[in-house]
């Protein structure tokens, strides 16, 4: 059976060659208009930012559970540049009495997660984290030696277009990047269709997250109520 399937599908490519077609025909690409993400006075709309993640969770066919969409946290870090900058992601747990956390993170198309790194606070230690790429592509980008490819482009809405580390791993689905070291800064890009990302880790504390640009540092603080 798989190679009759194979076969008709063979078939199927060279008859689209020989009429003229020489490429097989793509999924439409996953798109999103930021100005969709904020209302008349430029506020950003927390409710159309989840129906748009649970879009992308429908493109990559990732299960949307009931609760879902309510109980996502995102934002756009005050930028007002949710397309190109921001945070989508489900908690499923974050056990401090016992230190062990789980969520899956969501990142549209060519979408950055700001780098940040993380801090002993509250009486936990410093984050060490890891990330399983289950659906698209992310660019977990962290310490070590520049390899950027050229399509991961830092948004000028972050520390004007810098960052400080750029060693990615290309992560397809399977792909498993554990963080450098504890303390060292990290940050994502999402592929041409977005990424869905599990991370786990030993524990999250909000006050114990540090951006390295200064304004969406400050504007994390405060939404945590940590500053």
């Amino acid at each position: 059976m798989l190679k009759t399937s194979g076969t008709l599908a063979g078939l199927a490519a060279l008859s689209q060659t020989v009429a003229g077609e020489d490429k097989e025909p793509k999924q439409p690409r996953l798109q999103f208009d930021n100005a969709d993400f904020y209302d008349s006075a430029g506020d950003f709309r927390d409710d159309k930012a989840k129906a748009a993640v649970v879009r992308l969770c429908q493109h990559h066919g990732y299960p949307v559970f009931p609760g879902f969409a309510d109980n996502l946290w995102v934002t756009d870090y005050g930028t007002g540049r949710f397309t190109e900058l921001g945070l989508a992601a489900y908690v499923f747990v974050n056990n401090v009495e016992d230190r062990y956390m789980m969520l899956d993170i969501f990142l549209f198309p060519n979408q950055m997660l700001p780098e940040h790194w993380h801090v002993a606070a509250e009486n936990n230690p410093a984050k060490m984290e890891g990330w399983l790429v289950r659906w698209g592509i992310s660019h977990i980008v962290g310490i070590g030696e520049p390899n950027l490819s050229p399509e991961v482009v830092v948004p000028k809405c972050h520390w004007d277009g810098r960052v400080t580390t750029e060693h990615a791993v290309v992560g397809t689905p399977g792909t498993f990047v554990p963080l450098g070291k504890v303390n060292s800064r990290h940050w994502q890009f999402g592929g041409p269709e977005g990424a869905i990302v599990t991370e786990v880790a030993n524990v999250h504390t909000n006050s114990g997250v540090r951006h390295t640009d200064p304004k969406l540092n400050e504007f994390f603080l405060k939404m945590v109520g940590a500053a």
